[in-house]
């Protein structure tokens, strides 16, 4: 099955009818004491997604509402435009129609906590999803990829890239210097932080070592971030770093690039300032989310490398630890010491990642029917 509409099969009981105080408000008990039963047909779940403008984040929606619609739910998904008065303002409405759980994918990790607060008050409860919500008290769970890992692979394929480190792990035989450059995601994205940690310690070494070398001397977090994850963005900064730092015929021969989009935006600068196509070859380029135009572009050698975090597999998730919150039960967590949002540490379901390069996109993508090998070849979904 398709990931846009495919999800594992969930186990009959969350099918089954959920225990509720009869007359059914936001802040109804539905754990089954003293009250009657209610099918999951009578709940509602909001779910809260940051915006459209990504693949990965309409797929996310997408397969999280066909999981809990299997599950008997109605589910209300929104979509913020990477708006955050906007998201706010869906949530608000969210909890006032009398949704019985919110599942917030937030734009602004550090945004919600009035809309958590007036859920906490209505006795809604929140799943934060895949982005940490910070500074409140009233996220009650925590569903993502075991984000700084996620760091650490693309820093390992930007080595393996690089020759400075073998696909087994082992040291390669390359030497360096290497020029590379940094970039990181959105400082409003709790994640930003933790695969910019996962990467750069993976790098360090190798940049205290000088067998990397940051020319353009912008290698802080502040100096790499870029905002909203915008492609538009990430090429302009490329297009400055080429100006400013590779204005004396040295070339760029890697880029740390968090996200997809944002890969894509640094290739443009490259390519429009002579990389590729006869001239300097392209640099060794990470990525993540495993993007259809991304893949594409690793299957044709361009970019090297993605980190498949596959959605269905979170959206399973998701909706196991709603199915069990609405019944009033504890969701399973396997960590509950790494996510702390600045108030308290949020039990968490922490899936794992894959590097995906030219290498294994048929195993990891194809064989896995994330994808079909036409869209592949075509660069598109269909």
């Amino acid at each position: 099955m398709k990931r846009r509409s495919a999800l594992a099969v969930f186990g009959a009981g969350l099918a089954l009818t959920l225990a509720a105080c009869g007359g059914g408000g936001a802040g109804s008990d539905t754990s089954g004491s003293g009250g009657e039963s209610a099918n999951p047909s009578d709940i509602t779940i909001g779910v809260a997604m940051p915006t459209q403008t990504s693949e990965r984040w309409i797929a996310d929606g997408n397969n999280v509402k066909a999981g809990l619609e299997k599950a008997g739910y109605k589910v209300d998904l929104q979509y913020a435009n990477d708006d955050i008065p906007t998201q706010s303002q869906q949530i608000d409405q969210m909890i006032t129609k009398g949704d019985k759980l919110l599942i917030v994918a937030a734009i602004d990790g550090t945004a919600l906590s009035s809309q958590l607060s007036a859920a906490a008050t209505a006795g809604v409860k929140v799943i934060s999803y895949d982005r940490l919500i910070r500074g409140s008290k009233d996220v009650d769970f925590y569903v993502s990829f075991d984000n700084y890992n996620v760091g650490v692979q693309q820093g390992t394929s930007l080595l393996t890239g690089l020759g400075l480190k073998n696909a087994d792990g082992s040291e390669g035989t390359a030497t360096g210097p290497f020029n590379v450059e940094l970039f990181a995601g959105s400082l409003d994205d709790n994640n930003a932080q933790f695969f910019w940690d996962g990467a750069f310690d993976t790098l360090k070494p190798y940049i205290d070592s000088g067998k990397i070398v940051v020319k353009s001397g912008q290698d802080t977090i502040d100096q790499a971030a870029t905002l909203r994850w915008q492609q538009e963005t990430a090429q302009k900064r490329m297009e400055d770093l080429l100006t400013s730092a590779y204005n004396d015929g040295s070339k760029v021969d890697g880029v740390l690039s968090p996200y997809d989009g944002i890969s894509r935006g640094i290739l443009t600068a490259l390519q429009n300032a002579g990389y590729g196509n006869g001239g300097q070859p392209i640099p060794v380029i990470t990525g993540q989310d495993a993007e259809i135009a991304s893949v594409k572009l690793i299957n044709d050698g361009v970019q090297y490398s993605t980190i498949f975090k596959d959605t269905r597999k979170l959206a399973d998730e998701a909706v196991k630890a709603a199915s069990a919150m609405v019944e009033g039960e504890e969701p399973e967590a396997n960590d509950t010491e790494t996510y702390d949002n600045g108030v308290k540490v949020v039990p968490s379901f922490l899936l794992e990642s894959e590097i995906v390069t030219k290498d294994n996109v048929k195993s990891a993508l194809v064989d896995t029917e994330y994808y079909t090998q036409a869209e592949v070849d075509a660069g598109k979904a269909s």
